[in-house]
């Protein structure tokens, strides 16, 4: 016996077909979803572990920020300490200055040359007196610039002929003179001091 379909077959295959085509691409469609939500899910995860590390971060710097305001802090302090201690130093070692010059002096001024004023402002030493001549004051210069560490940078400001009433009928001519130079603090002394020490240890 001969069976025949007279079903539309044609039309049925086309029909699984698409019913499978169409079942591929919503298993396709829900496994891109899928895919797409983890990736997404990874990004999420990735930004918000990236974020905590930058919070930490920030917080790591405010703190190393507030440590380095306390140092700089701490430095001003040292240096204003440091400051404080040379003052005193300089303050103990400069407390000899008055002898030292009066001494100088005594050695440096030559005969024939007297002193009427000194005046100190700061390290600078303002002088005058007189003379017995030119001569004695260039002397005095010379000395003051060469003979002495704790005078420096003798310089003659004014020098002025005049007379001398030694008695009633007496009078000698004078030079009245007017210099000025500047007193060396110890330590400069001993700063000028030590290379000389050194070439003569060599």
């Amino acid at each position: 016996m001969i069976l025949i379909n007279l079903l539309p077959h044609r039309e049925a295959a086309r029909k699984r077909r698409k019913e499978t085509f169409q079942a591929t691409m919503f298993a396709s469609f829900l496994l891109g979803l899928v895919i797409a939500g983890a990736i997404y899910w990874w990004f999420q995860m990735m930004i918000a572990g990236q974020q905590e590390k930058n919070a930490f971060l920030q917080s790591e710097i405010k703190v190393l920020e507030g440590q380095i305001k306390e140092i700089a802090t701490i430095e001003d302090e040292i240096a204003a300490l440091k400051a404080r201690q040379k003052a005193v130093e300089d303050l103990q070692s400069d407390r000899n200055l008055p002898v030292h010059l009066m001494n100088e002096l005594v050695q440096q001024i030559p005969e024939g040359a007297y002193i009427s004023s000194i005046k100190q402002t700061g390290q600078t030493i303002a002088m005058t007196g007189v003379a017995q001549s030119n001569e004695r004051v260039s002397e005095m210069l010379r000395n003051l610039t060469d003979n002495t560490p704790w005078l420096s940078k003798p310089e003659l400001v004014e020098i002025v002929a005049s007379n001398v009433s030694l008695s009633q009928r007496e009078q000698r001519r004078v030079s009245s003179f007017n210099l000025r130079f500047r007193l060396m603090r110890t330590s400069e002394v001993k700063s000028a001091n030590e290379p000389a020490s050194a070439a003569q240890g060599k």
